[in-house]
């Protein structure tokens, strides 16, 4: 109200003297000269209240970028640490891989299983291992570049071992009959009597049964008896325990006549053992069960092997997927 007040005595005087002497009247350009300095006080006060506002919410933003960083760089340390501990985990995962590679190529097969063509699927397991183990170890070193194909890489064999180890374990039904290595794969070439005469005359090569004699010469009945043999010597080289034959030698054994016992189911390789060195037990169903049952238990454990190695590399491997993901995400 001041202000206004004194604006109208300032233009009442003006307009008086400028009548009275027309030079009294000033410029234009003081004129707006004195205006302008009697508003610039209120600008000038103005302009400190809004810079600090501004202040304050520039250091805000900055103390959320900063958190937001900070949070940020956190995620990105832990998600490294945690690929870093799965790269060295798929290392060690591999190394059963490689071991299993040595052992199926140093390892040789078993008395006349090469007979029954095992020994290409021997080679074609190792291949398959080796293979496994080269996809997860570039899988490992290659994550960066190999991503979702690197995921394919270790996928598609594992699923392959894994088919071909349920295979050996005899998982399947019909399939395994012709799975080479599976269990009833192996029963079904050892009940056709073509290929067992090749393998009983194998068997009678290796000459398991003479050194049995040797082995047991100066054993008593329940010694021998006792002792542990081998399921090609219990099954091919001895009666069954059942037919109650009397120890002579290992290789010899006398019958007696007794009376059948009704509750006792007859066994009929009682009546095929022989005690010549060239029959024996060669034709007895015992002999072929003894064949068998090693192989059986060998390629059991490898189908395992295979099942669980293979099981575990895709649950890691995907889990490295994931990481490695995130760590490109956060990153």
């Amino acid at each position: 109200m001041r202000r206004k007040k004194r604006g109208r005595n300032l233009q009442h005087f003006l307009f008086k003297n400028s009548r009275q002497n027309p030079s009294f009247l000033p410029h234009s350009s003081s004129l707006i000269h004195m205006e302008n300095n009697n508003t610039t006080p209120s600008a000038e006060t103005q302009t400190p209240t809004v810079t600090v506002a501004e202040e304050k919410g520039n250091n805000n933003t900055k103390e959320v970028v900063a958190d937001q960083s900070t949070m940020t760089s956190s995620k990105a340390s832990k998600v490294k640490l945690i690929t870093g501990a799965l790269t060295i985990f798929g290392i060690i995962l591999s190394l059963p891989l490689l071991f299993m590679f040595i052992w199926l190529l140093v390892t040789g097969t078993h008395d006349c299983e090469s007979l029954l063509n095992l020994r290409n699927l021997q080679m074609g397991i190792a291949t398959g291992v080796f293979i496994l183990f080269a996809a997860s170890n570039i899988m490992v070193f290659l994550r960066a570049k190999l991503r979702v194909m690197g995921l394919f890489l270790v996928m598609i064999p594992s699923i392959f071992m894994i088919i071909v180890g349920l295979g050996l374990v005899g998982a399947f039904n019909v399939e395994t009959r012709t799975m080479p290595g599976s269990p009833k794969w192996l029963t079904i070439k050892v009940q056709n009597n073509y290929i067992w005469n090749e393998i009983k005359s194998c068997i009678y090569d290796t000459t398991t049964c003479q050194n049995l004699i040797s082995k047991s010469y100066l054993l008593k009945s329940y010694d021998f008896t006792s002792s542990k043999l081998s399921p090609i010597e219990s099954g091919c080289c001895m009666p069954p325990v059942s037919c109650a034959m009397n120890y002579i030698n290992a290789t010899y054994w006398e019958k007696e006549e007794r009376n059948q016992d009704s509750s006792v189911p007859y066994d009929r390789d009682c009546d095929v053992w022989q005690n010549g060195e060239s029959y024996l037990c060669y034709n007895c169903q015992a002999c072929r069960e003894g064949f068998i049952r090693p192989l059986k238990s060998k390629w059991k454990k490898i189908g395992i092997f295979l099942v669980v190695m293979s099981s575990i590399l895709i649950v890691a491997h995907l889990i490295f997927f994931i990481a490695t993901m995130l760590e490109m995400f956060i990153g």
